[in-house]
């Protein structure tokens, strides 16, 4: 039994001598991923319509003689356009960043006119990878026992297979992942003393503006995350001297201008079906005298018949897409509009946002297959494979909207008081980690209004991915400066 103690021990100090933390959760992760990835069955998620925004906007296609299926099964095999490309962006979106690349890979080394859906989750796998390295390396400090079992904590929480799923898909959502990662782990770093030399921490600062940047504007949805992005970015004043204040002020203007731009860009189709499911999916449908609040709005009450229709519905009382809904109903309400009702009508507020709150842990999506037809499962079959994270949240977690703001306030006091003895004693950490805990938590109170507000249920748990992962960020860094005892105090040397 000793000898046995021994050669553990043994075998712990050639781990910690040879693999970092950071090392060892990215070798964790590359194996516990590739298998999801790569190895038969194909896993991922399947199309729920969706994908064909992306599709025309790269030159994919259904292949002719293929079956293409629509949420029952994954689709591993799409054509390659070979001619001009006759169709329009349905919408602005960096994604086509991560999707191009992905063909030249798949025409380089496989075909040139079938591109298999396994190439693109190879450029998130590689994304991903490198997004966790820097993770880790945020949240640990030295290769003490604590410190792998934190690496260990980030693979369980940031590679589960509900986040890694989409990586085998057209879904935008993995490229926020992989950028949400990234540009917090980039900011947290860039307060580490131990960053040097000097060219590290302008590569951490670009990281940190280019991930920031392709998440805003991978959906036209995110385009208010500038604002959360920014007050993240405000931890970067204390690590600047007076004479570089002005690069804080352009990382600023920078991000708000993407946003700003995102917001700009989104198409009138996409404003029409925001509007229309806004009321039919979220006022109409938390309302008990819809006809009533229609009609003092000024508003036809006939249109309260739209109750919990969406915009492409077959059947319902009337075209939503014909000129008539357009012009007397689309038209007549903003977003204002909507806020100006949820304001005055608490009630129905409280309730869709607690309806928000039950999705807000809900990161695999349902709705669809994690397999493929070939893989001989049953329609819409989804995987369990390494999913413990996201089903303990999502079983566990309060999903009550008052309990997220009680979460984010409770964070926010405790790195407030970590902020202020960290500008007392002219320490840069706490103050980024504050600011950082600040911008994602108004990621998760701003997600959940701006989605029921700007769209009502509709698709709600895709909707809210970001607060899904705001939530795991916040839970990594409490338990990291809890681990490391640095929650109100930064180590005075590198360890």
């Amino acid at each position: 039994m000793t000898q046995f103690k021994n050669k553990i021990k043994q075998f712990g100090r050639m781990v910690q001598q040879w693999c970092s933390p950071a090392l060892f959760a990215v070798l964790a992760a590359a194996v516990i991923v590739g298998l999801l990835l790569f190895v038969p069955p194909l896993n991922g998620y399947a199309d729920n319509g969706d994908f064909y925004r992306m599709m025309d906007a790269v030159g994919l296609y259904h292949r002719l003689g293929q079956p293409y299926r629509i949420v029952a099964y994954i689709n591993p095999t799409y054509g390659i356009r070979q001619y001009f490309n006759e169709n329009t962006a349905a919408l602005f979106s960096s994604q086509p960043l991560f999707i191009r690349p992905a063909i030249w890979l798949n025409q380089l080394v496989f075909n040139r006119l079938v591109f298999d859906i396994r190439f693109q989750g190879i450029i998130y796998y590689v994304l991903f990878l490198g997004a966790l390295y820097l993770v880790v390396r945020a949240v640990t400090r030295g290769r003490g026992l604590r410190q792998y079992v934190l690496a260990a904590v980030c693979v369980f929480v940031f590679a589960d297979s509900s986040y890694t799923l989409y990586f085998n898909s057209l879904f935008g959502e993995a490229a926020m992942a992989v950028t949400g990662m990234a540009a917090v782990a980039a900011l947290l770093l860039l307060a580490r003393r131990e960053i040097r030399p000097a060219w590290r921490r302008w590569l951490l600062l670009a990281i940190f503006l280019f991930s920031a940047g392709l998440l805003i504007t991978v959906k036209q949805q995110n385009a208010p995350l500038a604002l959360s992005y920014m007050v993240m970015a405000l931890g970067l004043l204390p690590l600047l001297p007076r004479r570089k204040k002005l690069l804080a002020a352009g990382v600023l203007a920078a991000l708000l201008i993407t946003g700003g731009m995102t917001y700009k860009l989104i198409t009138p189709e996409f404003q029409n079906i925001n509007r229309c499911q806004t009321m039919t999916r979220g006022m109409l449908l938390m309302d008990k005298n819809p006809g009533k609040t229609l009609k003092e709005g000024k508003i036809n009450p006939q249109f309260a018949l739209l109750r919990q229709s969406v915009y492409y519905q077959s059947y319902q009382p009337v075209n939503t897409r014909g000129t008539v809904v357009q012009r007397d109903f689309v038209q007549r309400f903003d977003f204002v509009w909507v806020l100006r009702f949820y304001l005055t009508h608490l009630p129905a507020f409280g309730r869709i946002l607690d309806l928000a709150a039950k999705d807000g842990q809900l990161t695999q999506v349902k709705a669809v297959s994690n397999y493929s037809a070939a893989s001989g499962r049953t329609k819409q079959a989804q995987t369990h494979y390494f999913t413990g994270f996201s089903s303990f949240m999502g079983t566990f977690f309060p999903a009550k909207f008052a309990f997220y703001c009680l979460f984010v306030a409770v964070m926010m006091g405790l790195y407030a008081g970590g902020a202020y003895l960290g500008f007392r004693r002219h320490q840069a950490w706490p103050i980024m980690k504050l600011a950082v805990v600040t911008g994602l938590g108004s990621i998760i109170i701003g997600v959940m209004v701006i989605s029921v507000v700007g769209d009502g249920d509709a698709d709600l748990a895709k909707h809210l991915f970001m607060v899904a992962q705001s939530t795991d960020w916040l839970l990594i860094l409490l338990l990291s400066d809890v681990t490391n005892q640095t929650l109100f105090r930064e180590p005075e040397t590198a360890v």
